[in-house]
C-alpha cells in the first residue's frame, strides 16, 4: 500500500469522477493508496478543503501559503499555530520560495517564508517546504530560522544532489514526483539513488505533473504506483520495498498512525 506525501484534493477537477469526490476517493483506494496528504496553498481556500476532506480518516492535511501567493504580505506565524490546531493538521505548509515564477517577489516570499519556519518550530509540526530557482536562499533561511529544530520534507524535490545533501543534514526528508519519470530527470534520479533508505517519501503534486505514461493529463493519488516504479528501477529494488519505506518514513515525519 502507498501512502501519497504530497497532494492538492481540492483543485482535482471531479469531471472524471462523475463531479463525486467520494468517487474519486474510492479510485484511489482501488489503486492501493491508503493514506494521503492534502497540501494547503492560500488561506483563502483554506476552510473548503478542510470541510471536503474531514470525512476521510485517510485524508491528512497541512496548513500554509505557498510562495506564489506570498504576494500580499507575509502570513503572521501566530495565525498559522492557531489553524494547526485543528486535529487533522500534520504539518506546516506549503511554504518556501520560488524564483522561476516570481522574482520580483523575493522579499516577500522570504518574509512568509520565514513566518512558515516560525509557525512549525511554535507548532512542533514539520514544514513542507518548495524550491526552485532559489537554492541559496532557501537553505540559508532554513539554516538562520533552525529549521533543523522541527524538520520537514523538501516537496517534489528537482534540485542537485548538493542542495540535497545541505537539507538532509539539517534533517529533512527528500520527496520525489512524477517528474522523477520524465525523460530529461536524469540528473533528479541520479539524487534518487543516493538519498537513503530513511530520508525519502514519494508523492503525485496532483492534479498537477502526472508521472509517465500519463504525463499531460490531470493527475491524482491513484497514480502514485508509476512515481514508485521508477524510484524501484532507479534504486535497485522492489516497488514493495519503496511501498514499505515511504510509508514508514512518512509516519516517521509526520507522526502519523
Amino acid at each position: 500500500m502507498f501512502i501519497d506525501s504530497h497532494c492538492h484534493l481540492d483543485r482535482i477537477k471531479l469531471k472524471q469522477f462523475d463531479n463525486n469526490f467520494s468517487l474519486l476517493i474510492d479510485t484511489i483506494r482501488n489503486n492501493g493508496v491508503d493514506r494521503m496528504l492534502c497540501v494547503a496553498i492560500d488561506l483563502a481556500a483554506y476552510p473548503a478543503m478542510c470541510e471536503l476532506v474531514k470525512d476521510y480518516d485517510e485524508i491528512d492535511i497541512s496548513v500554509g501559503v505557498h510562495p506564489s501567493d506570498a504576494t500580499d504580505g507575509a502570513v503572521e506565524a501566530s495565525r498559522l499555530v492557531e489553524l494547526a490546531e485543528n486535529p487533522k493538521v500534520v504539518a506546516i505548509g506549503e511554504t518556501g520560495l520560488d524564483y522561476y515564477y516570481g522574482p520580483e517577489h523575493k522579499d516577500q516570499q522570504q518574509a512568509s517564508f520565514r513566518q512558515h519556519i516560525r509557525a512549525a518550530n511554535q507548532a512542533s509540526k514539520p514544514l513542507i517546504i518548495h524550491t526552485r530557482d532559489a537554492r541559496e536562499d532557501t537553505i540559508n533561511i532554513m539554516t538562520e530560522e533552525q529549521a533543523n529544530n522541527c524538520g520537514g520534507v523538501m516537496h517534489c524535490f528537482t534540485e542537485s544532489w548538493d542542495m540535497a545533501k545541505q537539507a538532509l543534514d539539517l534533517g529533512f526528508y527528500i520527496s520525489f514526483s512524477g517528474i522523477i519519470t520524465f525523460k530529461n530527470a536524469e540528473e533528479l534520479r541520479e539524487v534518487a539513488r543516493q538519498v537513503p533508505d530513511d530520508r525519502f517519501l514519494i508523492e503525485t503534486d496532483s492534479p498537477y505533473l502526472a508521472p509517465v505514461p500519463h504525463r499531460g493529463k490531470q493527475n491524482h493519488p491513484g497514480l502514485i504506483q508509476h512515481v514508485a516504479e521508477c524510484l524501484a528501477e532507479v534504486r535497485k529494488t522492489r516497488i514493495e520495498n519503496i511501498a514499505a519505506l515511504s510509508s514508514e518514513n512518512y509516519k516517521q515525519l509526520f507522526q502519523s498512525n
